[in-house]
């Protein structure tokens, strides 16, 4: 018979540290604290830390509100997993986020989630138009 894996004994499950890490480098991405993901969803911020430490299981309905609070679906935070080993997902080091392991999707940098951020906050529609055809006009010319 199977021994039943346990935090205790083995650590956090790789895929329960993989989504947490995503739902980390989201939330970071978007400026939003630990508090505010907490409160928007229901739970502490040291929830939320237990959830991106991987130490604590995201159940689905939390999962479902946490992208829902960050603005993807819930696929986003299984993207990539597959690609890794558990050896890689069992020594990702949380500490430096942002640029691990999402190199391979520019849309979860934090460059582009700070675009991303800024553009929305100009309200006036026209104006974002015109700043979305100066920014095509500019890479058109750059490649």
């Amino acid at each position: 018979m199977r021994r039943r894996r346990t935090i205790k004994d083995d650590g956090p499950d790789p895929i329960d540290k993989y989504v947490g890490s995503r739902v980390r480098a989201r939330r970071v991405g978007l400026r939003i604290s630990q508090t505010k993901l907490g409160e928007a969803i229901g739970v502490t911020f040291q929830q939320v830390q237990k959830y991106e430490n991987g130490t604590n299981r995201i159940g689905a309905s939390n999962l479902f509100k946490i992208s829902k609070t960050l603005g993807v679906d819930v696929s986003f935070f299984f993207e990539g997993v597959e690609n890794l080993d558990e050896s890689e997902i069992i020594n990702l080091d949380l500490s430096d986020i942002p640029q691990v392991p999402f190199q391979e999707d520019p849309m979860s940098s934090r460059e582009a989630i700070e675009l991303m951020h800024n553009y929305y906050r100009v309200t006036d529609e026209d104006v974002r138009k015109r700043l979305s055809q100066f920014v095509k006009t500019l890479a058109q010319s750059s490649s």
